[in-house]
């Protein structure tokens, strides 16, 4: 039995015009129809009959032997300090398990892996001394392993084979090698001095202590370009960053130089304001020797927040993974899976990975439906101290790194005073996650030579600690002298090697004084080279997003298509009628069919869809049903994937429950690709504010900072309908307050720029064209909604085809349809949200039609100066003008409003706006329904108070 596989069809857009599905169904929640991938299966032999006879005779040795494995880390060498408490550990000691004769043998076979793996070469004695020799070789070394904890036995028994069969010539790296790990480790070195003698009072964030980083990563792209991965996206913070930058990343030394002496980094035309220099990016391409390709490695701007940067890469590697497998399915490769072409390595600091839920977060996504990349490889540059918390008061486990096991992710320990130790635990830890391709952890221990940036006094905090670190050698000059010991380098050669980096460094600092930043934005190269910047005389702001009617029928239809033998629950049968009626008479335009219009159309257009957040395939409210679950079967179909044979795609990526992590890689997605529409959804708008510092330091700041466009969809419903403080209000106050929307209207004010759309549709057609609009424009903005909860169903809100017909667009400001004679109306209320319904019921209630004008202010940033300005001037008898508003005043749009449309009054001449509505208050709603319902009656009747 299987589940319904459209994708390959779909893709090629050969399929019949009502599809059918067989009638057994296997049991799943999975959307097959795009982006989701069945997971690898993976089993290893099992043990022979003669390996389970002989585990079963010698058990206190299979005892023994899994004991090493699970808990030989907690004996080994791997702290460079030696400041983790290591004590005996009676469970390594043999004579435990009553093996106390060193000389005594014992048939290993089926209990100590010495063959590949499937081989059952019989019966291998081996005396106890060997055994313990070489399992603690293994265990408790400079690497330590953690992996018996895995639930898998599959993954116990590869780690088991790799580990215990491999031969030690085998791990020994050749003298280029060696070569090559000195001269990363010398280059990091001499740069970091370089920099500390020509900017002392620099916050560079050095690596020294941890140079061991370097070889790490090289190792890691090295392996991956081997094995086929085109593509590395990476997410790190300040720590070493320069290092990498200039060193492996070939970012220019002279771009860094003229960026530290107070340049730009980027070109002045474009009104950036830039970033610090522990955020700056580089993606080049490199070549290894052994790699058919070249491997692009994108390194992400990140923000002070550690790990906020996890997720982004996470997300914009898996938009990268999926624009390659729709190209490959296309060509008929039906096995490509995540991770065979891109790869995501997130770097984290030892405090942050431990303290920042925004990990765990991540983590949680890592094997889900439509959110996995195809594994990770996570590297802890773990300095023992988080600026300046020991570790003892920054968690409480015994690593770091054990916050991974709530994904059963193995971890590797390793000693960074050994690199090439370093590089054997990256060698294990690619191949685990490209065999498995789940994530792995590699636990880099290090230190850090200076304090928390090199103007900062350790010792103050720290003094036994830094006592012994000031005491030390570097890393670099120990590695340094065992080759020169094991003869592999020269003592001469060694000095030329950082001779010639010191040198060039000089020359790239002569250069810093004539750098002038790149031209070409990197944002718009590649799949953004069709759009423009946003400030450019060539930006449309404002395109048609109406769509042809019998394109929107078609969609319409397709959007509530059941497939035979498919047996949906009873009570949607109502919802695919009034969907098919509203498609036959053009009118009942509900909310979740106008998204459903929105997304369809942009489909056979040619773009993506995806939706995320929690429970949008069927929507908080029971109101979208993009997906449809047999109530037999619990298979699923999204019915817009299985009956729209087009290139675009819709996928509904119903989310774990976190707000942080998921905003972060939608956020990720939309800057892989602009012709994806990435919308998250949150289950009601108060629970954005989970994911505040996404918004803070992404969403509404990365282009000012980093030239980075992004058409991020924020859906937050909201509305004051008495369900209390938390799941009343989106907290647009706050939102509005993140924009640059200018304060001034006029001829002298300059065109602005405005890095976030904010607005609140109170009808499916402008909420239909906020969504197409997002992507007809020629460049890309984020957007946040207000979007509904009382008015997704009601039906003096819904519109009609005719809204959404071709020649149609987003209008900023609804005037109010109910009046004849402006000249008799005495006072214009501007507005937002579903209060406008509750006025017009009131104002036909007390027969007040000519007097009072509900003008709906649509759109609040940007601003809709010219259109406030051409509805104050129809109404040029109205005495009064009032901004009424549901929230409290403190919050809501009063704030952002104000100043803004007392600019408009100004300057047609007019008095000031009058605030009508709550007075401040700190929540956004009571919890009390009967204070709710006064407060609201009250609101109401100041609209026509005086009248």
């Amino acid at each position: 039995m299987s589940n319904v596989r459209t994708s390959s069809y779909l893709l090629t857009g050969t399929r019949s015009r009502r599809p059918t599905l067989p009638v057994k169904l296997r049991r799943s929640y999975y959307d097959y129809s795009y982006g989701y991938r069945e997971p690898r299966a993976f089993s290893l032999p099992d043990y022979t009959p003669g390996q389970l006879q002989n585990r079963t005779i010698n058990a206190p040795l299979l005892r023994y032997v899994d004991s090493l494995r699970t808990h030989g880390h907690r004996a080994a060498r791997i702290d460079p300090l030696d400041l983790l408490q290591r004590e005996e550990v009676a469970a390594l000691n043999p004579a435990r398990y009553g093996l106390d004769d060193p000389a005594q043998t014992y048939d290993i076979n089926g209990i100590i892996w010495t063959d590949p793996v499937g081989e059952d070469a019989g019966p291998e004695y081996w005396p106890l001394e060997r055994i313990t020799r070489h399992l603690r070789d293994v265990y408790v070394g400079r690497i330590a392993y953690e992996y018996m904890h895995s639930p898998s036995k599959t993954e116990r028994l590869w780690f088991s084979h790799l580990l215990e069969s491999e031969r030690d010539d085998a791990r020994r790296l050749d003298t280029e090698e060696r070569k090559r790990i000195h001269e990363l480790l010398s280059r990091s070195e001499v740069f970091d001095q370089f920099l500390q003698l020509k900017f002392p009072n620099l916050k560079r964030y050095g690596l020294e202590g941890g140079e061991s980083m370097l070889p790490a990563l090289d190792a890691l792209f090295k392996s991956s370009a081997e094995a086929g991965v085109e593509h590395i996206i990476v997410g790190m913070p300040h720590r070493g960053r320069l290092n990498l930058l200039t060193d492996l990343l070939q970012f220019p030394p002279s771009a860094l130089f003229h960026k530290i002496k107070g340049g730009s980094e980027v070109p002045e035309e474009y009104g950036a304001g830039g970033d610090v220099i522990s955020h700056l990016t580089s993606s080049p391409s490199l070549q290894y020797t052994g790699a058919r390709k070249p491997v692009k490695v994108s390194l992400l701007p990140n923000p002070s927040h550690l790990e906020a940067v996890d997720p982004v890469a996470l997300g914009k590697t898996r938009a990268k993974q999926f624009a390659l497998l729709k190209a490959l399915q296309r060509a008929g490769d039906t096995e490509c899976r995540p991770g065979d072409r891109v790869m995501c390595v997130q770097l984290h600091g030892d405090a942050s990975f431990t303290g920042q839920g925004i990990v765990m977060e991540g983590l949680g996504l890592s094997n889900l439906p439509h959110y996995t990349v195809g594994g990770s490889v996570h590297l802890v540059v773990n300095n023992s101290i988080g600026y300046t918390t020991p570790a003892s008061s920054a968690r409480s486990s015994l690593y770091c790194s054990d916050v991974a096991k709530m994904i059963n992710a193995p971890v590797l320990h390793v000693n960074g005073d050994y690199p090439e130790d370093v590089q054997r635990a990256i060698d294990v830890a690619f191949k685990y996650r490209n065999y498995f391709r789940k994530d792995i952890i590699v636990d880099l221990i290090v230190y850090r030579r200076w304090g928390h940036n090199e103007l900062d006094e350790p010792a103050f905090t720290q003094p036994l600690m830094y006592e012994k670190i000031r005491s030390r050698r570097s890393v670099p000059a120990l590695y340094e002298e065992r080759l020169i010991d094991e003869n592999v380098l020269t003592k001469d050669a060694a000095e030329a090697v950082r001779a010639r980096h010191k040198e060039f460094l000089a020359s790239e600092l002569s250069a810093a004084a004539s750098h002038m930043p790149g031209s070409t934005l990197s944002t718009l190269q590649g799949q953004w080279k069709d759009l423009v910047w946003p400030a450019s005389k060539e930006a449309a702001w404002d395109p048609e997003t109406g769509v042809e009617k019998d394109t929107l029928k078609r969609v319409g239809r397709a959007s509530v298509s059941v497939p035979e033998g498919f047996e949906i629950h009873p009570r949607l049968q109502r919802h695919v009628k009034h969907r098919l009626q509203a498609m036959e008479t053009g009118q009942g335009l509900d909310w979740a069919t106008a998204e459903a219009l929105a997304f369809g159309s942009l489909m056979l257009e040619g773009y993506d869809v995806r939706i995320s957040g929690q429970d949008v395939g069927r929507g908080t409210f029971s109101q979208r049903h993009a997906m449809l679950v047999d109530q037999r079967t619990e298979g699923v179909v999204v019915p817009l994937n299985l009956a729209l044979p087009c290139e675009g795609r819709l996928e509904l990526a119903n989310s774990s429950l976190s707000e942080m992590a998921v905003l972060g890689f939608e956020y990720g997605v939309s800057w892989e690709k602009p012709d994806i529409l990435p919308i998250w959804e949150a289950q009601f708008g108060d629970f954005f504010n989970g994911a505040q510092v996404i918004i803070d330091t992404f969403v509404s700041s990365a282009e000012t900072k980093w030239l980075k466009q992004s058409g991020i969809v924020l859906l937050l419903p909201h509305g004051l309908d008495g369900a209390g403080p938390e799941h009343s209000s989106s907290r647009i106050e706050r939102m509005l307050q993140l924009t640059n929307d200018p304060y001034t209207f006029g001829a002298d004010a300059e065109p602005a720029n405005v890095n976030m759309n904010v607005a609140f549709p109170t009808t499916p057609a402008q909420y239909f064209h906020l969504l197409r609009r997002q992507l007809k424009r020629n460049f890309r903005k984020p957007l946040v909604v207000a979007g509904p909860k009382g008015l997704l169903r009601l039906a003096a809100a819904a519109s009609s085809l005719e809204d959404i017909y071709a020649g149609t667009r987003f209008r900023p400001i609804i005037e109010d349809p109910a009046i004849a004679d402006e000249s008799a109306v005495s006072r214009v209320v501007f507005l937002t949200g579903k209060l406008y319904y509750d006025l017009v019921k009131e104002r036909q209630k007390r027969q007040l039609d000519g007097k009072v004008a509900f003008v709906r202010m649509e759109e609040l940033s940007p601003f809709p100066f010219q259109a406030a300005s051409d509805v104050l001037s129809r109404y040029e008898g109205a005495k009064e003008v009032f901004w009424l508003q549901e929230e409290p005043q403190n919050q809501g749009a009063w704030t952002h409003v104000a100043p803004r449309l007392n600019a408009v009054l100004e300057r047609v001449g007019r008095d000031k706006v009058t605030y009508k509505g709550r007075k401040e208050n700190s929540v956004p709603a009571p919890g009390i329904t009967s204070l709710y319902v006064a407060q609201q009656k009250a609101v109401i009747d100041a609209a026509f108070e005086g009248l």
